[in-house]
């Protein structure tokens, strides 16, 4: 129990601050749908659709590549070789983005702001030097510097973001005479967005200026190229799952069944909005994924280390399943964070999203097996294979469903990947998951909103919606504690309060 002890610290720590970074960023959501119309909101989706595809070319799999090295050759060699790697192909990379920066404007509808390309190249360059010094953050055990950096960003984020689409336009209608006047363009609106960005990215990469600079100007060519094998699979992998995560996106935006290049912009802004509900369940998998690739590099010499990561499924399954019904069974609650009413037409796609980004989570889980063999080419075949399903689906299916088509498309690539590394993990990296077990997790979460959504098929006030989500939620609750009692009992901190819970008498009776 001790390695899921130090696991869950870490996990904390990091969870933390990438939960309160990205709640403090779900702010933006209920402000951005209401001073941006739905089409303009679509824009700045496909604007941003585009970024974390960079960001995997510019990174080429070296964060990835320093855990798995750092802990087997020298880490300074490690850390200087990959900076400098990074801060080279960042600069030719950029340059490349910058001169086609009207091709590929015109490939996101943008073609009128060719300029977004050249803001987005900062982004994505200084977003790639920030990768290895956060890295080795992890590394090192350091998570109090990363969850202060990763927060602190986040907020300077969004007081640039405010700053430019609230209090100038404000300030400037009060002063029509101010020298500003002749540079602020009200109709730039995502131009500003991605400025507020960028502004973050070079108040974090200051954050961690003494990591940053903390490397020495010695780079191991023999290293390189073992870093580099080891990495490049990565980008295919992780590409594909880009085309998986944010590809529809754009797909939406040329194929969408509607008469406009406008129209098509505000199907992508609902679905971008709505999407961002089903990412809540992504802070769960965003705060395992920080804490545990260092962790699992860490575990793999134990001879039980199997058993230990079976068990960390587990918890991590139980966890998904709890943030699924907490936002599926509240979906009334949750989509007051979208401000403008209009883009309330796609709530339908959030349980299916929901469920999709719990297959990836668990698929990142299982993805142990490939990363501790040395095999990821295995982990670039899996997303490709997703990634095929998902343009095969939207392609087939969007020009009739629109958005509904994106969204069971991410679905079934997501589960297929997760199938399939469970598979073919098994044969080469067995692990004793539990699995039947913790499908039955997923089905009965799933039973249970389907039976709350057709009661509110009937009869759905407000007050229904919370009191059945309430009774669901608790009903599945109990059904974990009694299945795993021994488990939970066996937890630090959380196993001495159901010791407790336990002896009250009307608890007692039914759990033991």
């Amino acid at each position: 129990m001790s390695g899921i002890k130090k696991l869950a610290g870490q996990t904390i720590w990091y969870g933390v601050s990438s939960i309160a970074a990205r709640f403090i960023n779900y702010l933006l959501l209920p402000y951005l749908t209401f001073k941006l119309s739905t089409a303009i909101y679509g824009e700045f989706s496909l604007v941003y659709s585009f970024i974390p595809f960079m960001n995997v070319v510019f990174t080429y799999g070296m964060e990835t590549a320093y855990f798995r090295f750092s802990n087997t050759k020298d880490k300074d060699t490690v850390y200087n070789t990959t900076s400098i790697s990074l801060i080279f192909s960042s600069i030719f990379l950029g340059a490349v983005l910058i001169l086609f920066r009207q091709p590929i404007a015109t490939l996101l509808s943008v073609g009128n702001h060719s300029e977004y390309i050249i803001v987005a190249a900062g982004i994505i360059a200084i977003d790639a030097l920030c990768g290895i010094p956060f890295a080795r953050l992890r590394q090192e055990g350091r998570p109090i510097k990363f969850a202060l950096t990763k927060i602190g960003g986040i907020v300077v984020n969004i007081a640039a973001t405010y700053f430019f689409i609230s209090t100038l336009p404000h300030f400037l209608s009060t002063h029509p005479t101010h020298w500003l006047n002749n540079y602020y363009v009200p109709e730039w609106s995502v131009g500003y967005l991605l400025l507020a960005n960028l502004v973050q990215n070079l108040f974090v990469l200051l954050l961690l200026s003494r990591e940053f600079f903390g490397f020495k100007w010695e780079f191991d060519v023999k290293l390189w190229k073992e870093l580099m094998l080891y990495g490049m699979p990565l980008i295919i992998a992780g590409f594909a799952g880009m085309i998986n995560e944010t590809f529809d996106r754009i797909m939406l935006q040329w194929w969408a069944p509607v008469a406009t290049v406008e129209a098509a912009k505000t199907e992508v802004g609902i679905y971008s909005a709505c999407y961002k509900l089903a990412m809540l369940i992504s802070l769960a998998v965003q705060a395992f994924k920080m804490g545990a690739e260092p962790f699992f590099f860490k575990q793999a010499g134990d001879k039980d280390a199997p058993k230990l990561y079976a068990r960390i499924m587990k918890f991590f399954v139980i966890t998904l399943c709890l943030m699924f019904l907490m936002v599926a069974l509240y979906l009334d609650v949750w989509k007051q964070f979208i401000r403008n009413r209009e883009m309330w037409v796609g709530l339908q796609v959030v349980p299916i999203l929901l469920l999709a980004n719990m297959f990836l989570g668990i698929y990142y889980n299982l993805s142990v097996w490939y990363k501790l063999g040395h095999k990821t080419m295995a982990g670039a075949w899996i997303t490709l294979a997703g990634a095929s399903i998902t343009l095969l689906i939207n392609y087939t299916l969007i020009p009739y469903f629109s958005y509904m088509a994106c969204a069971w498309a991410t679905f079934a690539c997501y589960g297929s990947m997760m199938v399939i590394s469970f598979i073919w993990g098994q044969k080469e990296y067995p692990i004793p998951y539990a699995w039947k077990k913790l499908v039955a997790y997923i089905a009965i979460v799933t039973c249970l909103y389907l039976i709350q959504k057709g009661i509110l098929y009937f009869y759905d006030p407000f007050w229904l919606q919370l009191a059945t989500g309430s009774i669901f939620l608790f009903i599945f609750i109990w059904f974990i504690l009694l299945v795993e009692k021994k488990e939970f009992q066996k937890l630090p901190v959380v196993g001495k309060y159901i010791k407790e819970f336990q002896k009250l008498p009307v608890v007692g009776k039914y759990i033991h």
